[in-house]
């Protein structure tokens, strides 16, 4: 298979440009929501509120910042060995973004992890009473659900099938 060395540069822009925005909101709800502040952006339902996540989603594993962080680790490695098997063209450049969206998601959380020993949540649907989450978060969540279409209803199975195929 020959490589197409664009479609990696095109993530290796992509994807730290993911990782600031996601840091960057981070770093403005910590400035604007200290000391336990709330901004109703529809009130009833939507807000910012800041609070440090010691754990994984919905508040489990508190305080396992060390295997979360491993965890992460380990996911990121597996998506950039996958990202680089997925063939070339237009076909798979949903499953790409995906991907590249995926590990952006687990770099921005995996940054709060090793720098501060916890994450920046500052999205709450009060609503629902929903965890409160940030934007890294919003990227693995949904593209999880788009991979989860992409495998059930685009992609056939012998799509699916990277091997080293020669060219």
């Amino acid at each position: 298979m020959k490589a197409d060395f664009s479609r990696i540069i095109k993530a290796c822009v992509l994807f730290p440009v993911l990782i600031a925005f996601d840091l960057f909101t981070k770093s403005i709800a910590v400035n604007a929501l200290d000391g336990g502040k709330r901004i109703p952006l529809i009130p009833g339902v939507l807000e910012f509120y800041y609070i440090q996540n010691r754990g994984a989603a919905f508040g489990i594993f508190q305080d396992g910042t060390f295997i979360l962080g491993l965890v992460s680790a380990i996911a990121l490695a597996v998506l950039i060995f996958v990202y680089l098997r997925v063939p070339d063209g237009k076909k798979y450049l949903p499953l790409r973004l995906v991907l590249i969206f995926i590990a952006a998601g687990a770099a921005g959380n995996l940054y709060d992890r090793i720098t501060l020993q916890y994450v920046r949540d500052f999205i709450y649907f009060s609503l629902i009473d929903f965890p409160v989450f940030n934007v890294a978060d919003i990227y693995v969540t949904c593209s999880v659900f788009i991979l989860a279409y992409l495998i059930l209803f685009y992609y056939k199975e012998e799509d699916l099938q990277f091997r080293n195929r020669r060219s």
